[in-house]
Parts: C-alpha cells; structure tokens; sequence
C-alpha cells in the first residue's frame, strides 16, 4: 500500500472516531457547561496517551523539538472544540459537522502559503464546489428567506483553526515522532481551559464520568491516527477526506438525536461530497 494511500485511510478512520467524540460531547451539552466538557475531553486525552505509551513504551517522550510549536497546535485545537461544543448547544450535530467543511480550504491555502505544497487548479475547483455547498448548507436568506441560526457561523471559528491545526501537525511530523506530538496534543489546552474549572465545574454523574472518558478514547485515537496520516500524505490531499464526516454526522444526528437533515442540508452535503470526490482524485500523471 502505498504511503499516500494509507494516510487517506488513517484519514477517513480518524474522521469517524471524531465523530463519535462529537456525538458524546453532545449529549453532555444538555448538562454540563462548555468549558468543563471540552477541559475533562483534554484531560482524559492526556491520561490515556501516558498510560498508553507507558505501558506500550515504558517511557513517555515529553521532549520535543519545537516546544512552542506543539503548543500553539494544541491551543489550536483547544478554541475548536470550544467554538464546536458551543454550537451543539443550539444546533443539530450534521449541520454543525456541514459548516465546518470550510475546514479543507482553510487547510489547501495554508498547505500551499506556508507548506509550499502544490495545490493545482483541479483541486481548488473541487474545493471551490465544496465551499459552495457549504453556503447552501448555512440556509443563507437569499436561499431561505429566513435568517440562519447565529450557531451555524460558530463552526466556520472551528473550521479555521483546525486547519490551522492540521498545518502544524504536518509541520510538526518532519521534526518529532507521532508518540511525541499526541502527548503534547491535550497538554496547553488542558492546562489553558483549567484555568476556567474553579467557575463552571459541576460534579458530574457516574454515567457524565464514562462519557467524559469514551469522549477522550475517541479523541486520542482520531488524533493519533491523524498524526499517522500526516506524516505519510501532504495536507493538501488529505484536507478533502473531511468531507466524509458528513456521512458519519447525518447518521448520528439521526440515530441518536432524532435530528433529520432537512433540504438544504441534504442539497449542500451533495453539492460538498462532489466538490471533495473532486480535490480528492489522484493528478494525472504526464506520459514521460
């Protein structure tokens, strides 16, 4: 199999798994603040990888070569959960997960501008399409007539830095190994939203308890299997296997909420899966 291959399967597992954190962090939305949810998915991240690498190791590799990188990465990620947690407290999970597929272009643009990777004109046009569903996914008032949900723009903040996020985990990939940067992933978020809990913290239930730490399992292992995949495929080609969450989301906002994607979001998640079939085919190769 080959390296690009395997970082688009890693990818689309990894997308899953995110999705699955998604659904649990929903369901504690009903009960909990957003602060303390997106602190506990942190902290129960961080305990797994040390536990997991301890056991798998006997060590845990703290040192890394771009400390400051690794945190800027993992504050990234630390104002996507927020801004995400803080749209499923008003709005269904698939048209949260609809509106963050800006997410690839965010992540094609900073491949190109600061990865120096090539983004060609088919790949653009393909992601181009796919922003264009996300519009019909925002149900804006020329489409509706109605205005949108202020939270619907909530995840356009996560689409950003998750791609912000993503960069860096490339980036990060040629100077530490992947046990070295899923450590560190959880660390200043963790230590940052911390900061909030003597505010907020509620005393959760035995079953809050089990869902904060199936929310950190699936966290560590979207995360783990991501840095895999980075660190096998360019960013620009692995941005668009976004666009296959919103298979996973539409199921579970249906199965387990009870949310039906009306006709908008279904036309939008049509118009994004085509624009992602195509930025995600392979470039022709010239004969020669």
């Amino acid at each position: 199999m080959s390296p690009v291959l395997s970082g688009l399967l890693l990818q689309f597992t990894a997308i899953a798994l995110f999705v699955g954190l998604d659904t649990v962090t929903k369901l504690l939305t009903v009960d909990y603040p957003v602060p303390q949810i997106v602190f506990m998915r942190f902290v129960f991240h961080t305990l797994l990888v040390a536990l997991a690498l301890r056991l798998a190791t006997g060590r845990l590799p703290w040192r890394s070569r771009a400390p400051g990188l690794e945190a800027v990465r993992s504050l990234c990620l630390l104002v996507a959960n927020g801004l995400v947690v803080l749209a499923f407290s008003y709005i269904p999970l698939a048209d949260a997960a609809a509106v963050t597929f800006a997410s690839p272009i965010f992540t094609a643009g900073l491949a190109a501008l600061l990865l120096g990777e090539v983004v060609g004109p088919r790949r653009w046009l393909g992601i181009g399409i796919g922003m264009v569903g996300v519009l019909i996914a925002l149900r804006p008032p020329f489409l509706t007539g109605e205005m949108p949900h202020p939270a619907l723009f909530l995840p356009l903040g996560t689409a950003a830095f998750f791609a912000a996020y993503q960069i860096l985990t490339r980036k990060l990939s040629e100077v530490d190994s992947p046990s070295t940067i899923i450590l560190h992933t959880g660390l200043a978020a963790g230590a940052v939203s911390g900061l909030v809990q003597p505010f907020v913290w509620q005393d959760p239930t035995a079953w809050a308890w089990g869902l904060m730490a199936l929310a950190g399992v699936f966290g560590l292992s979207g995360h783990y299997l991501l840095v895999l995949a980075y660190s096998r495929a360019p960013a620009s080609i692995l941005a668009p296997m976004t666009y296959t969450q919103l298979i996973w989301a539409t199921l579970s906002s249906a199965l387990v909420f009870g949310d039906m994607p009306d006709g908008w979001m279904l036309l939008g998640a049509g118009v994004i899966t085509a624009g992602g079939i195509i930025a995600g085919l392979p470039a022709r190769r010239r004969p020669g």
